[in-house]
């Protein structure tokens, strides 16, 4: 029994001596999430097989976030229960074929088709004391080192523990151990990894041990600071500096994001070729140490349900930028993290301009549009002998989101999305893509 485990255990059986104890069952509360989701991946060059993806699924996410017992210390417990159900999707569609991590949403069967449904139960032993809260089984942190993907049917959960506190003005700590990770798209738990390493082949690599450290400091109102720190065993420590302002001018409002990251080698990374990750190397099939510095800047305006933004981002270093990454889809808190792309390779330059619109000024509450373009230049490549290959490619991707919440009546909260992206490069053997997704969700209150 590993120590996330026993230490869930022995919470869980304090919290059972005391579960009548007010404040437990009155604040608890007890959701069920329902969303239907339907995705369509088209490539548009290329003769590789398979020329589309495509997938449709009912998600269930029952949650249940317990009070905490009297006294000092309090105690809780929280619970979450996830359910996909296939509705539509089949061998050649689902990206499963050759894919060691399933398909776009379902995990596969050995002959490739997509299940026909998967699930998890996830729970998480808690207790408080003032303002200072431990945390111990399921998680899903999302902070700069590590952030919590939730872009498909059903959500992301981790394995570990963590501590927040806000117990000192203006200032909020956390910190935490992450041991397994269970993707999006799957029902069992895995270790952790980062690209080029990651896959399930005999010559893959992984590390059950990923720290990280942190806090968000507010200087005043309008300014706050930011510093995290991660490492993934044997494979990069990464130091984060961020600072966001708001400023009023005029009718509106302007936020300044600035964001750095430095990212180096760890353990085997920096001499064992199982765990290099990717990016320009001299060296056999463009994998070699992490080693990358990533800053960016995003500007938005908000006035009158406008938002207009614009961002710039370098990616410098001998490596791709590195974050928590399985092959099985994940994010990452780079203000390029797109629909499709992530914009961090070795190399690459990346401006964007971004517009948002809220049409609840013009007499339509819970209707709002957005578009975002993003253009990346300079990307650094090899070939398998190490040689240069392309350096200087470009990609390209234009996002649109249109969402409508219902305000009121029957339906009130059902949710409707629609996701277009558009994805270009001319990165060698790689194919262009277009992408679209539909999401109707809901969620129903059950404490």
């Amino acid at each position: 029994m590993n120590k996330s485990t026993l230490a869930l255990a022995v919470a869980v059986g304090v919290l059972a001596q005391q579960a009548s104890a007010a404040g437990f069952i009155e604040d608890s509360k007890a959701t069920l999430g329902l969303r239907n989701f339907y995705i369509n991946q088209d490539f548009r060059d290329g003769s590789a097989e398979p020329n589309k993806n495509e997938e449709w699924g009912q998600g269930f996410d029952l949650r249940f976030i317990s009070g905490y017992t009297q006294g000092t210390v309090g105690f809780g417990v929280d619970a979450i229960g996830l359910l996909g159900v296939r509705l539509d999707s089949g061998g050649g569609t689902n990206g499963g074929s050759g894919n060691a991590y399933g398909g776009t949403v379902f995990p596969t069967k050995s002959n490739g088709e997509a299940v026909d449904n998967f699930s998890s139960l996830g729970l998480t032993a808690k207790a408080k004391v003032s303002q200072t809260e431990l945390k111990l089984g399921t998680l899903q942190p999302k902070n700069p080192v590590i952030v919590t993907n939730d872009g498909r049917l059903l959500p992301q959960t981790w394995q570990g523990g963590q501590i927040t506190s806000g117990d000192i003005k203006d200032l909020t700590l956390v910190g935490g151990q992450i041991e397994q990770v269970k993707g999006r798209n799957s029902s069992n738990n895995q270790q952790l990894s980062i690209s080029g390493a990651n896959g399930r082949s005999a010559t893959a690599r992984d590390s059950n041990k990923f720290i990280y450290a942190g806090g968000d400091y507010k200087l005043t109102k309008d300014l706050t600071a930011q510093y995290y720190y991660g490492n993934l065993e044997d494979f990069y420590k990464q130091h984060f500096l961020g600072l966001v302002h708001n400023w009023a001018i005029g009718p509106g409002v302007l936020k300044s994001d600035f964001r750095y990251f430095n990212s180096s080698d760890d353990g085997a990374n920096g001499h064992d070729s199982s765990y290099y990750t990717t990016g320009n190397y001299n060296a056999p099939n463009g994998k070699g140490k992490v080693d990358n510095n990533l800053y960016s800047g995003l500007f938005l305006y908000t006035v009158a349900g406008h938002t207009f933004g614009g961002g710039y981002q370098v990616s410098n270093g001998s490596s791709d930028f590195p974050w928590l990454n399985q092959g099985d889809g994940s994010s990452n808190y780079t203000i390029t993290d797109a629909q499709i792309q992530k914009f961090g390779r070795a190399g690459e330059k990346t401006w964007q301009a971004r517009y948002s619109y809220d049409f609840a000024k013009v007499g339509v509450p819970g209707l709002t549009a957005g578009v975002v373009y993003l253009h990346g230049d300079d990307i650094d490549t090899v070939n398998s002998s190490g040689r240069q290959l392309a350096n200087g490619a470009s990609e390209w991707e234009r996002d649109v989101t249109v969402g409508y919440v219902v305000q009121s009546g029957a339906l009130k909260n059902l949710g409707l999305m629609w996701k277009n992206a558009m994805w270009r490069t001319d990165l060698p053997n790689t194919r262009s893509q277009d992408e679209n997704r539909l999401i109707v969700s809901y969620s129903i209150p059950l404490l």
